[in-house]
Formats: structure tokens, C-alpha cells, sequence
């Protein structure tokens, strides 16, 4: 009999469910909540959720915003996005089955591993450029997680100036540069105009506007500068760019300019696949596969 997971895919803004099958197939309606302002709230909210569909499926798979600990059952730390006090959510009480709990970035990059852009690949890196940067390192096979979990937090330094405050609390970490408020930032610093969007930005760029371009140059040239730094710690053969500002950027243009400075192999440098929902995608297959059930 196949084994089905209730997906739950909890971000700061909205919340999506839906049953998925053990070969990643999504197999019921998607419902989408938004994210409730307390913890009260989002527990109640999953409460409903588990309670329509326990019945139907084998175990919850959570994704989240938050890294989250070896034992794939507690978020570690604050998430700055969500309700005050959400790592502590006791997962494990919301369901008479087994609850499984990711990371969200490391959900996606699972997904992607499994069914998407770095199928088969031995060793790949997943970068989800969206407001923030999130990201998965997957070798061999096996997720990445570090001594406690935190492993792929895309905090690493990418200038020594003090230039931009991270929202991490230090300075000109690699998310405030390749992120979508990164591109805001680079557009304000260029442009002098403190009212500039990134949208204004790729308006700009689809209209071959100069100083547009520029400004996008050197946002790609900051994410270029990370996959260079990244490629020499982990060698990956392949490096997977999700998340929202991901459809806008030059795959090509990025691999062929990090693969002038990388030391170690070339990479290969691809747009994700897996689509929207990765995230409940990648929780649902890597809890089949840690034996969750």
C-alpha cells in the first residue's frame, strides 16, 4: 500500500497543506491559510488541518521557517518572521501519528534532489532567493544538517566594511546581498533613490535601461561571489537557484563567471523545478525516507 504524508509547509506569511504520496506526488486539493499573528493561533490552525486528514495518511511532515534539530522535532532558536514563541510548538502532540519536522529550504532542496533540477546529482547546493536567503546542502545522498541542525544558514561574510546590517544582527552577510532586499538596497545605493523597488529594477532591465542593469549586474554579482565561496568549501556538482527573485536571473551568465574563479570542478549552475511546493514536496519525502513511519 502506498504511504501518504500530510505536507504542512508553514511560512511567515501563509500556511499550505496537502496530502503526498511517497513518490512526491501531491495528491489531494492544496488548502492555504494565512499565517496566524499568535502561537495560539498557528497551533490551532494546525490542529484543524491535522485533524481533517489524520485519518487518511501515515505520518505529518512539517517544512518550516526555522532550522530545526537532528531529531526532526523542534525548531532551534527564533524565527524573526512568525509569532513570538512558535519554536516552541510541541509538534509532536498534534498528531496521534508520528510527526516528522524540516527546515523549509532543506525541504526544497531535498525536493529538487529527489524529483527536480539536481536529480541524481552527488553533491548539490540549493539556494532560495526570496526576501531572505535560505539554503540545503545535500553529499551523498544525506542532508546536511551540522552538529545540532543549523547547518545552511547563508550567513557567511561577503565584506569586512560593515556596510549593510543582516537580519541575523551581523554585518554583510551573503543574505543581504543576494536577497530580494539586497537588490533593494544595491537599487538604492546606485540610484540615490530611497523609494526604488526591485520590481522598478526588472521593469528597468526588460526595458534596457542602463542604470537598471547595472544595478541587477551587480546583485548577480554578489550571488556569483557566494556560489564561488560555496563551490571551493563543498564541491558541488550542481548549485540550484529557488525562491521568487530566482526566475529573474541569468543561470548561464552566473556559471560561466563563477566558473572562471572556482578552484575546485566546474558547477553547474540550474533555475529549481520542483515548483511552488517544494517545501511540503521535500518534507513528505524526507520524512519516507529517515524511516519516519
Amino acid at each position: 500500500m502506498t504511504k501518504k504524508a500530510l505536507a504542512i509547509d508553514v511560512g511567515g506569511t501563509k500556511i499550505y497543506s496537502a496530502v503526498i504520496d511517497e513518490n512526491g506526488v501531491i495528491i489531494s486539493d492544496i488548502e492555504k491559510n494565512p499565517t496566524p499573528k499568535t502561537f495560539a493561533e498557528i497551533k490551532s490552525l494546525f490542529e484543524t488541518i491535522i485533524n481533517k486528514h489524520e485519518k487518511d495518511v501515515d505520518v505529518i511532515a512539517f517544512s518550516t521557517c526555522g532550522a530545526v534539530n537532528n531529531e526532526n522535532n523542534h525548531i532551534l532558536g527564533s524565527t524573526g518572521n512568525i509569532a513570538k514563541g512558535y519554536p516552541d510548538m510541541p509538534f509532536k502532540e498534534l498528531s496521534q501519528k508520528p510527526v516528522f519536522v524540516e527546515n523549509d529550504a532543506n525541504c526544497a532542496a531535498w525536493a529538487e534532489y529527489k524529483i527536480g533540477a539536481s536529480k541524481g546529482s552527488k553533491v548539490s547546493v540549493m539556494l532560495t532567493l526570496g526576501t531572505g536567503v535560505g539554503g540545503g546542502i545535500i553529499i551523498d545522498n544525506q542532508l546536511l544538517k551540522g552538529q545540532n541542525g543549523a547547518a545552511g544558514e547563508m550567513h557567511f561574510k561577503m565584506y569586512s566594511d560593515k556596510r549593510r546590517k543582516c537580519t541575523c544582527g551581523s554585518w554583510d552577510c551573503f543574505e543581504i546581498y543576494a536577497s530580494g532586499k539586497g537588490l533593494k538596497i544595491t537599487a538604492e545605493e546606485v540610484s540615490h533613490n530611497p523609494d526604488i523597488t526591485t520590481y522598478d529594477v526588472i521593469e528597468g532591465v526588460q526595458n534596457n535601461d542602463r542604470q537598471m542593469i547595472e544595478i541587477f549586474d551587480k546583485w548577480q554579482n554578489d550571488i556569483t561571489n557566494g556560489i564561488i565561496g560555496l563551490s571551493n568549501i563543498f564541491d558541488p556538482d550542481c548549485v540550484v537557484l529557488s525562491g521568487s527573485m530566482a526566475q529573474f536571473v541569468d543561470t548561464q551568465k552566473i556559471q560561466d563567471n563563477a566558473n572562471k574563479e572556482i578552484i575546485t570542478t566546474p558547477v553547474e549552475v540550474k533555475k529549481a523545478v520542483a515548483g511552488n511546493y517544494s517545501g511540503m514536496i521535500g518534507a513528505a519525502l524526507l520524512t519516507f525516507e529517515k524511516g519516519a513511519i
